[in-house]
């Protein structure tokens, strides 16, 4: 059978398809909704968990115009009617109208916070529709409605309104300078209290849009905590939360709060997403490596050594069942002041020469660029997957890192002692194993329009805040 044809209309996401009809003597046969083709001809996944069929026996029935907060994918089983849509979302196209006839071999994908209205122009018509959400009393408080009669949008209706059968609520609806646009679906970012979630804090704190929740108002390893929590107003959801203490994940109680946090509450976060049909960014690390590779990219197996980066690898698992997903991999992530670079600052300050391993090579990543990173591919929208997120430049070890803070805090690199990873571990018999390589591969980030700075770029920024400096 032939594919739909997908055209685009003057409504940003409003999409008009024609979907081929097979017939004969006997009548004619159509996939109303056929997901592999449409998807293949450019129409967003809808997953409708709903079908609902409105008949109208009379020309001139006419129902609308309705705001949903849900998407829908229209069409009709019998007779034709006049579609109408007015784009209510806050925003630049805000008042925007389209309309056409809809038969049995035309069908409209309406995008939530796009007005919808019908009018019967063949009858009897039966409308049918696919919704990605469930009606409910509740869910219907939150339609926003404009009068069929706005002059403004001036539908040209076929049969004049004045002739045509509509409901009292439908004749009541507010005009379009009256209407309050339908804003954007929030952000949520969850684990706003570690790093990650304090530096996404602080890029977007001039966003009305972005809530930011600690663990005492969402903790994903929770299932109470979760069940309780609504995400029903979120379209994107970046989860900065999990649990790093790699060497207390190798205990009894670390393992399982290991797995609580980055494998089973990551579950959870995949649920809701999927559930409110949002996009998931989730944080990955080095550690679902094991190191033999001098430089990992994104198409690498996982090979993690340790419990933290077993919970890692199956978090990311878990997050890529999701089609609209961004898997951000990054490593060795240091904010300013603290973390190792500040660690060290303040070792030089106090006299302390201390024994570095220098037989781990890989980059810095600052939270700034991190949180840079996560903004860039919500905006950009590049393919969903796996982008390595760190910042560029020469790999180092971690002694070449310590010897740099040293010498940039006006103190004498030599004090540093370089050490292999065994010679530090042997007094250390709970350390969890490292990948001896954790430079990652920045080409398909990089190829998206993110240029992230060197490590030599950052040392100002990393050291501003630590006391010493």
């Amino acid at each position: 059978m032939s594919s739909p044809t997908v055209h685009s209309t003057p409504i940003p996401g409003l999409l008009v398809l024609d979907l081929p009809l097979h017939g004969d003597a006997r009548g004619w046969f159509k996939e109303n909704w056929q997901r592999e083709k449409l998807l293949a001809a450019g129409l967003p996944d809808l997953g409708p968990v709903q079908n609902n069929i409105s008949f109208n026996a009379e020309r001139g029935v006419t129902r609308g115009i309705h705001a949903e907060p849900w998407d829908k994918y229209v069409s009709v089983a019998t007779g034709s009617v006049f579609g109408a849509w007015v784009d209510l979302r806050e925003g630049p196209t805000f008042g925007a109208t389209f309309h056409t006839e809809i038969t049995p071999g035309v069908a409209v994908f309406v995008p939530r916070g796009v007005g919808n209205a019908f009018q019967t122009l063949e009858a009897p018509a039966a409308y049918t529709y696919l919704v990605n959400d469930h009606w409910s009393e509740a869910a219907q408080e939150q339609y926003t409605f404009l009068n069929l009669a706005d002059e403004t949008v001036a539908i040209p209706w076929p049969v004049p309104l004045e002739e045509a059968e509509l409901s009292a609520k439908d004749r009541e609806h507010p005009r379009l300078v009256e209407v309050t646009p339908v804003p954007p679906r929030r952000t949520l970012v969850v684990g706003a209290g570690g790093q990650l979630g304090r530096a996404l804090a602080e890029r977007w704190a001039g966003r009305a849009d972005v809530d930011c929740v600690g663990r005492e108002q969402l903790d994903i390893a929770d299932p109470a905590s979760v069940d309780a929590f609504d995400f029903s107003p979120y379209g994107v959801i970046v989860n900065a939360a999990a649990y790093t203490a790699v060497d207390a994940a190798e205990t009894p109680e670390g393992r399982r709060a290991a797995w609580a946090t980055n494998v089973t509450g990551v579950g959870r976060l995949v649920q809701a997403a999927r559930a409110q049909r949002a996009t998931l960014v989730h944080v990955s690390s080095d550690y679902v490596f094991d190191g033999t590779a001098e430089l990992h990219d994104e198409a690498e197996p996982l090979s993690p050594l340790g419990v933290y980066g077993q919970t890692k690898a199956a978090g990311d698992q878990l997050v890529a069942t999701l089609p609209d997903h961004y898997v951000l991999r990054t490593s060795w992530v240091v904010a300013p002041g603290s973390g190792f670079v500040g660690t060290m600052a303040r070792l030089a300050a106090q006299g302390v020469d201390p024994q570095v391993v220098d037989d781990q090579i890989g980059r810095l990543t600052t939270t700034g660029v991190l949180a840079a990173a996560v903004d860039h591919v919500l905006t950009a929208r590049p393919e969903r997957g796996t982008y390595n997120v760190t910042c560029a430049g020469e790999p180092m070890s971690w002694a070449q890192i310590a010897r740099e803070v040293f010498e940039r805090t006006g103190h004498d690199g030599s004090r540093v002692t370089p050490v292999s990873t065994a010679e530090y571990a042997k007094d250390k018999p709970g350390m969890a194993p490292r990948p001896a390589h954790s430079t990652l591969d920045l080409t398909r980030i990089q190829a998206t329009g993110f240029t992230p700075p060197t490590m030599q770029d950052i040392w100002a920024e990393l050291l501003e805040e630590s006391q010493v400096n």
